[in-house]
């Protein structure tokens, strides 16, 4: 899908044991198969099914998204900073396509 766009906010600093504030948002239309278009055919399904955070390579957060969920959907979440690493963000969309961002943290 064209036009898809991840943003992730991640401080880039932490102390050790300080819960850190996650923000996501990706640009996408979020298409719930239930609309019609100009000639009334029903437009086809295509959200974002599955969101999943990953820090070090351990799964720290997931969720699983359905039509109900909004166009351009945002997740704010939190974190304890205990050692300096990255993140991956991964959202994986109903036609197959994997969108990821990565973001480095600095634990003082």
């Amino acid at each position: 899908m064209a036009g898809v766009r991840p943003r992730v906010r991640v401080p880039k600093e932490a102390a050790k044991g300080e819960v850190v504030e996650i923000k996501t948002l990706i640009s996408h239309q979020m298409e719930s198969g239930q609309r019609r278009d100009s000639k009334g055919e029903i437009i086809p399904r295509q959200i974002i099914n599955t969101f999943t955070c990953t820090f070090n390579g351990d799964e720290v957060f997931s969720a699983d998204w359905h039509g109900a969920i909004s166009a351009n959907p945002y997740m704010q979440f939190f974190m304890t900073a205990e050692e300096s690493g990255t993140f991956e963000f991964t959202w994986k969309d109903d036609d197959g396509s994997v969108y990821t961002e990565t973001a480095e943290l600095t634990v003082n």
